[in-house]
């Protein structure tokens, strides 16, 4: 029976070669990980009056808000800017993560959370 050549993957050196680079890949890609998860994300609202920071993990490491923006009689407007710049901050972690991740391996990194 003939040996059948699968799209230049049935030899053994060229196997050894996409192994390699998918090893090469996968540490880079682990890398590129352990770098933004330890990374550090800050987004405003009102101008500065609410600050929060959060992790690559998507952790909270601090919110900040300006007493002048506090006014009992108006919650809802401060529920919102902690909203607001909760939101960004973790959208800012999420571009650098796809950004990330698509330098690594183009075409992988938009993948719905995969990586």
């Amino acid at each position: 029976m003939a040996r059948q050549n699968f799209g230049g993957f049935g030899g053994g050196a060229n196997m050894q070669q996409l192994m390699r680079q998918a090893q090469k890949m996968q540490q880079q890609m682990q890398e590129a990980q352990e770098a933004l998860d330890q990374a550090e994300y800050e987004a405003s609202s009102g101008g500065g009056m609410v600050m929060v920071k959060v992790t690559g993990k998507r952790e909270f490491t601090s919110i900040t808000i300006d007493p002048q923006v506090v006014d009992p009689d108006d919650i809802e407007m401060l529920q919102d800017l902690i909203l607001a710049a909760v939101n960004e901050a973790l959208r800012k972690g999420e571009e650098a993560r796809e950004s990330a991740m698509s330098r690594v391996a183009p075409g992988i990194g938009g993948m719905g959370g995969l990586f």
